[in-house]
């Protein structure tokens, strides 16, 4: 291949700006064909976003053979089914994440890809971000000493939309997602602390609804102990007064802080009392580094993408841990 041409599957939000675009924008890459169940709101998505050709059926696409890779952006409770039929058909896979319903399913993907000799990516694209790179470079070059530990706080306040028990987002339906807003959100920090350190080993934790309003957690506390030796705490809630976001990596030597999402500075502290802000703002295409990356792996170009289906079901195994007990009082 020259060029890398691709379809969607689910064409939902998630595509008009984060990633829709960067197929078309990326070097050597082409969106030829998206699907959608609706076949009017894929007609209309193609058409805004230039794209040839519209389905309503996903084998369609995946069968279409102008198609070489498929990106599945749908809920995580058809990403197995998706991902198995696009390895049959020998297409390489690029699939949101959360990778799948759980660690289980993650394999079961993997395993596919592999027997059909078909590459498996998965969108923890913050693993090719700039602002976060920069946080692992000042990590990597020793800036911050020995890391000691890790503790991630995210929380905010309750949504109206979760009011309405009939049309609750698929977000907190966990036959759907897999959990609730902890599953969607917090899997997007724990990948990046595993691309950074390396795998978590070991996970102790609690998840609860607090509020009960609907069926899914709100609640999750967590500690974790990756194989390096680093500890790790967190805080995930879903029910609290404001927002907050941040996540404090501690070394010996210094401390740096950032948020998981937005654009907020990075701010660092040195155990000579100096400090430095660091400003990196995303892309407005915000995966398209990320993509790049995908479509460069697939033409022999030189680098290898960061994010595959194995480092990404190891974060999945870990939202698993933590949930465990929840699932099974449910």
């Amino acid at each position: 291949m020259k060029i890398v041409k691709w379809g969607i599957i689910g064409c939902g939000n998630v595509t008009e700006v984060k990633s829709g675009p960067a197929f078309q924008k990326t070097p050597n890459s082409a969106l030829v064909a998206v699907m959608r169940r609706d076949a009017a709101l894929a007609e209309d998505y193609a058409k805004r976003h230039n794209v040839a050709k519209w389905y309503s059926n996903a084998t369609d696409l995946i069968n279409d053979p102008e198609v070489d890779a498929v990106y599945i952006a749908t809920p995580p409770s058809s990403h197995k089914e998706y991902t198995i039929l696009c390895a049959k058909a020998g297409k390489p896979v690029y699939v949101e994440k959360p990778m799948a319903l759980n660690f289980e399913e993650c394999n079961e993907m993997i395993s596919a890809c592999k027997e059909h000799n078909v590459p498996l990516f998965v969108a923890y694209y913050r693993r090719s971000l700039p602002r976060f790179l920069k946080i692992k470079e000042l990590i990597d070059q020793n800036k911050l000493g020995k890391i000691r530990h890790v503790n991630c706080v995210l929380y905010h306040p309750f949504e109206k939309r979760y009011d309405d028990d009939i049309n609750l987002p698929w977000t907190v339906l966990p036959h759907i997602s897999g959990g609730g807003i902890f599953v969607d959100l917090a899997c997007h920090t724990l990948d990046f602390l595993d691309f950074v350190f390396g795998p978590i080993k070991s996970v102790l934790g609690h998840a609860t609804s607090q509020l009960l309003a609907y069926p899914a957690e709100d609640s999750v506390s967590m500690s974790f102990l990756f194989e390096n030796g680093i500890h790790g705490t967190g805080l995930w809630n879903f029910a609290s007064f404001e927002r907050y976001d941040n996540t404090e990596i501690v070394g010996d030597k210094g401390k740096i802080s950032f948020s998981t999402f937005g654009n907020d500075p990075i701010h660092i502290q040195y155990a000579n009392g100096e400090k430095e802000t660091i400003t990196i703002e995303n892309p407005l295409h915000i995966q398209q580094p990320f993509i790049e990356t995908v479509v460069a792996e697939l033409l022999g170009n030189e680098g290898v993408s960061p994010s595959k289906g194995t480092s990404a079901a190891r974060t999945t195994w870990v939202i698993d841990e933590v949930l465990k007990e929840f699932r099974n009082s449910k």
